[in-house]
């Protein structure tokens, strides 16, 4: 007999305003006892330094979890000038200094620089792999670690304030794989004043936004009330990383066929020219994400949602 798996099976998004110095894994462990459920994945790491969006997905939702990873991120972050850290982050040890501040003009004269596809390397103190260990616990064991530059997309580098001479607010828009202490410290070498990251909030993963975002206490107080899986609640639908897709509505009839694996026939005037990735509906609920090829739909993922 099979073991009844521990929890709810609940389905759908959270948008999580994760709090100052809580690693994910803590933050999603949190909020999966909170909601008793079976299943749940985060989508995007923060560091413990930094706060807000964390998305996190419960059961079927996991299934579109790299959708939300690769989408494009926002934050909001302030730098401090004159000394840069084996972290790039206000963590670690102070291992350069500077007297040199860079002015208004400087920092706005570099900043085209950083936009576009760049090279860049990952922070010492990173989740990179290297021969299948996490560089960041190379870097605590003592070792000297060594990275090398990959090609990451900036979209957007802003300057938003200087509220002292030696501090530095921006925002950036950015793809997969980059690293805003990295962005920091590489900033600081080229104004030759060194810098590292002191704040670092993340507002946007792909089309989860900081203003839907939850705090652990807010979500605390919801589950306590009985509210935390009413239709007006935190929950997120599962195709939620996926509106960026085209929308099949489909028929129950195909609907049994996809979630059996079996590719549909498009109908209707424009089916020979739809192809690529799409997802199907069914009376209002995600059936399946597939490929359009040759007018038909073949389903690379099935949810079951009841």
């Amino acid at each position: 007999m099979a073991r009844r798996k521990k929890g709810q099976p609940i389905n759908g998004w959270l948008t999580l305003d994760k709090p100052l110095g809580m690693t994910s894994t803590h933050a999603l462990a949190r909020v999966k006892r909170l909601f008793d459920a079976q299943k749940a994945g985060h989508a995007g790491t923060l560091d413990p330094l930094a706060t807000g969006v964390l998305p996190i997905a419960f059961g079927e939702a996991t299934k579109t979890v790299s959708f939300a990873v690769d989408g494009e991120k926002s934050y909001a972050f302030a730098v401090r000038w004159g000394a840069q850290t084996s972290t790039d982050d206000k963590e670690g040890e102070v291992t350069h200094t500077s007297d040199k501040r860079p002015s208004e003009g400087d920092i706005r004269a570099l900043l085209p620089r950083f936009i576009g596809t760049i090279m860049q390397t990952p922070p010492a103190f990173s989740a990179v792999k290297i021969d299948g260990e996490r560089a960041y616990d190379l870097a605590r064991e003592g070792a000297e670690v060594l990275l090398e530059p990959r090609p990451v997309e900036i979209a957007d580098l802003r300057l938003v304030d200087m509220p002292q001479s030696d501090t530095a607010v921006f925002e950036a828009d950015c793809g997969k794989g980059t690293y805003v202490r990295a962005i920091a410290r590489d900033m600081g070498r080229e104004l030759g004043c060194f810098g590292h990251v002191i704040e670092l909030r993340r507002t946007r993963v792909g089309t989860f936004v900081e203003g839907d975002a939850w705090s652990l206490e807010e979500l605390e107080n919801e589950a306590e009330a009985g509210r935390h899986l009413d239709p007006d609640g935190p929950l997120l639908p599962v195709e939620m990383p996926l509106t960026g897709l085209p929308e099949l509505m489909v028929t129950p009839s195909d609907a049994s066929k996809l979630a059996r694996g079996m590719a549909v026939l498009i109908r209707g005037r424009d089916a020979p020219v739809l192809s690529g990735l799409m997802y199907a509906t069914c009376q209002g609920r995600i059936v399946a994400l597939g490929e359009v090829e040759k007018g038909a739909l073949h389903p690379i993922r099935v949810f079951n949602l009841g």
